[in-house]
């Protein structure tokens, strides 16, 4: 089952999707150009093999719902994320604000 639901974070629309598979939940929330993900995300990847897309993610381990996704320390950020000011231990409230600051102004120019 799958489950999409749109947040308010500091006064910009965030996305989150909510994979139900067997044995985990995915969680991911979406905003601006960029996402933060619950502990399958691979940033070492990221940050080595697929570099060359700039992909600005952030990585929360140990959460099981949207709420702590948002309120939980990231553990790891891409570089790319780190470019705009978000770094490792910012909640995941902070960073989805960051990201969709950034998307809007970069949609502005």
């Amino acid at each position: 089952m799958m489950r999409l639901v749109p947040f308010d974070i500091e006064g910009h629309t965030a996305l989150g999707a909510e994979v139900l598979l067997p044995g985990t939940t995915l969680l991911a929330i979406t905003a601006g150009n960029g996402y933060i993900m619950c502990g399958a995300l691979d940033v070492q990847l990221l940050n080595e093999r697929l570099k060359d897309r700039r992909i600005i993610a952030g990585r929360a381990v140990g959460v099981r719902t949207f709420e702590q996704l948002l309120e939980a320390p990231l553990e790891s950020v891409t570089d790319t994320a780190r470019s705009l000011g978000i770094e490792p231990g910012m909640t995941g409230r902070r960073a989805i604000a960051v990201m969709a600051a950034a998307g809007a102004k970069a949609h502005a120019e």
